[in-house]
């Protein structure tokens, strides 16, 4: 799962940062999503190695414009040339159907390819090839929803490496150990598949909450997540901008992490206020959660999967 930063800033643009939007790359196929779409989203892909031909679907934290003006652009350039004909799914909530529709039929913008909608609510977003999408409501002036991707679960790996070095032969064996069964080699030995075969891997858990100021369902949501994405617009010193606007110091970003036991925060979503530094914002994060990372325009972050040993190989004569 590799992440890009595609805009990090809140609000309005800066010369460093652009508006929110994430693209989230899958292992498992070559297929792209977005997390949010402010404006200027598609000239922030130009200057990356990601492809809108590969785009599948965009999900919507809210509709407020930093996070949503750069979609009917984007997808319309993807309308243009070989960028892609293959249907994109819009989730978010309600009104981005209306929002979208119009827009498309006052500007006249005609799109070669489908474009289908759907509408979040809390609970289960999506269940298909490997992932699942849970969505939660946040605590914003307008509706807003936070996202957990969760990553199936996948078989243990098959240590073919040691299998050769134990003789075992290529071939339909391997099925057999892989299953984790018991086998009788030719020589008369057996060997216990499951000693060449490791645990099950844990899925990875990706959640994303934006806009939002502090609220026990984004916990809820990030309950263990092995990345939390948490907008972090104001420092302390700004808390009454916060609490007006309903959006999160880096202070509160970091009592989610904790309290939700996630393995890694990443704060994104800063106030233009903070152009000149974000050193004060990661020193509170910091206080309270200590791994913590900032969020820059075109930064990439691969969330990898924690590995188990496997166990030494039974091999009975």
């Amino acid at each position: 799962m590799l992440l890009t930063f595609l805009g990090t800033s809140s609000g309005t643009p800066t010369r460093s940062r652009n508006v929110t939007s994430i693209a989230l790359q899958l292992p498992q196929r070559s297929s792209l999503w977005l997390f949010d779409c402010g404006e200027g989203t598609q000239h922030q892909v130009l200057r990356t190695p990601l492809r809108l031909s590969q785009l599948e679907k965009v999900f919507f934290t809210h509709l407020h414009g930093d996070h949503l003006f750069g979609l009917v652009g984007l997808l319309a350039s993807r309308a243009l040339g070989s960028a892609g004909t293959t249907p994109v799914k819009l989730y978010g909530p309600p009104g981005l159907q209306e929002y979208v529709r119009a827009t498309l039929r006052y500007s006249d913008t005609h799109i070669n390819y489908p474009i289908h909608f759907q509408t979040v609510e809390p609970g289960l977003v999506l269940s298909e090839e490997g992932f699942t999408v849970l969505a939660n409501a946040l605590k914003h002036r307008i509706s807003a929803f936070g996202y957990s991707v969760i990553e199936h679960d996948q078989p243990g790996r098959f240590d073919a490496e040691r299998a050769a070095q134990l003789g075992i032969p290529f071939g339909p064996l391997y099925g057999q150990l892989k299953a984790g069964r018991t086998v009788a080699l030719p020589d008369g030995r057996t060997v216990d598949g499951r000693t060449l075969v490791g645990p099950e891997r844990k899925g990875r858990k990706l959640t994303y909450c934006s806009d939002t100021i502090y609220t026990p369902s984004a916990i809820e949501l990030a309950l263990g997540a092995d990345v939390l994405i948490h907008e972090a617009t104001y420092c302390e010193a700004d808390l009454n901008l916060a609490e007006r606007g309903l959006h999160s110091t880096a202070a509160m970003a970091a009592r989610v992490a904790r309290e939700a036991k996630v393995r890694q925060l990443i704060l994104t979503h800063f106030s233009p206020r903070y152009e000149a530094g974000l050193a004060a914002l990661r020193t509170e994060a910091e206080a309270i959660f200590p791994n913590v990372r900032m969020a820059e325009d075109f930064w990439r972050y691969e969330i990898k999967a924690v590995e188990a040993q496997l166990p030494k190989a039974l091999v009975e004569q």
